[in-house]
């Protein structure tokens, strides 16, 4: 097969909506942005109903956000392309990227925009109503509201979890927060709080053993007291996870510096990293900007300095 080598001025590499954002922006800023999912978009994008991005408060699929993103990049030229990113190699001057193994871009600027990846708890049921956008979220700030006055689940330990069953309580009529240890790490505060709240319901050292719903909506979910190992079921039309997030970094690890969880190191404020050209947004560098709301406020970053970069080397 005959080696193909193309040279890109400004490449994007990554998913969501803060990965086309960046796609816009520098495509408005005459940057002849090309953009190439690292992953199956169609494993990262569910059908579930943003309430909180882009002043949508009546609610519209992230699916439907992820088209009109795609859109808007394209009325400005930028060209956005099927193929996923297999391969990097940034060890000298010319930053290298292969797509489906066979293509080879050389790149005067790469973005990296892979964003983060929740943890679940890879049930075949979590699973199947996660995909079809219903009853299943990690995002208690975007799809909370949906579950006003209803039973909800939520799953997790720390002060994340905590704060996120708080959050619910003030929506929903009953919260269950399940924690898999037999203690919770989170501050005293945030469990004082908890234990306080008329409508939580604490059960520590319990695991989920199945999803439940209809085939079409989530009706609760089956869990196991850990000690006992007594199952029961715990009616519920929302089932939250709340158990981190990985970065989508592997690809880069060999050549740009990550910090212990996988997040990738910049250089002061700004989205520069330790190899010149290579910029990156916010979502992949800082494990707290991970809601809907963060690119609406950094997807600009790495594009301004990627600019910069561009106008110094002329």
């Amino acid at each position: 097969m005959e080696k193909t080598v193309e040279k890109i001025k400004c490449l994007i590499i990554g998913s969501g909506k803060e990965a086309y954002l960046s796609v816009i922006y520098a495509a408005i800023a005459k940057m002849n942005p090309v953009f190439y999912p690292f992953k199956d978009e169609t494993c990262l994008v569910n059908n579930i109903q943003e309430s909180d991005f882009l002043n949508y408060n009546k609610g519209i699929l992230e699916s439907q956000i992820i088209i009109q993103l795609q859109n808007e990049a394209k009325r400005f030229d930028a060209q956005i392309r099927d193929g996923l990113v297999t391969k990097v190699n940034f060890s000298d001057d010319v930053r290298k990227v292969w797509i489906n193994n066979n293509i080879e871009l050389h790149c005067d600027t790469v973005i990296i925009s892979t964003a983060l990846s929740p943890k679940y708890l890879e049930l075949p049921s979590e699973q199947y109503y996660l995909k079809k956008g219903i009853g299943v979220s990690t995002c208690v700030v975007c799809h909370g509201f949906f579950y006003r006055n209803q039973e909800v689940v939520i799953m997790g330990t720390g002060d994340s979890a905590c704060e996120e069953a708080l959050y619910l309580s003030l929506l929903c009529k009953k919260v269950t927060l399940l924690v898999k240890s037999i203690r919770i790490r989170a501050s005293k505060n945030l469990i004082r709080r908890i234990r306080k709240a008329e409508n939580i319901t604490l059960l520590k050292y319990h695991e989920i053993l199945e999803v439940l719903g209809d085939g079409e909506v989530v009706t609760g979910v089956k869990a196991r007291n850990k000690i006992t190992m007594k199952i029961f079921d715990i009616p519920a039309t929302g089932f939250f996870l709340s158990m981190g997030h990985e970065p989508n970094t592997t690809i880069f690890k060999e050549y740009l510096a990550l910090d212990k969880n996988g997040y990738i190191v910049t250089i002061s404020s700004s989205s520069k990293t330790n190899i010149n050209g290579v910029f990156v947004a916010r979502g992949t560098i800082d494990h707290v900007c991970c809601k809907s709301i963060t690119p609406k406020n950094t997807g600009s970053i790495a594009v301004i300095d990627a600019e910069r970069y561009l106008a110094k080397k002329g």
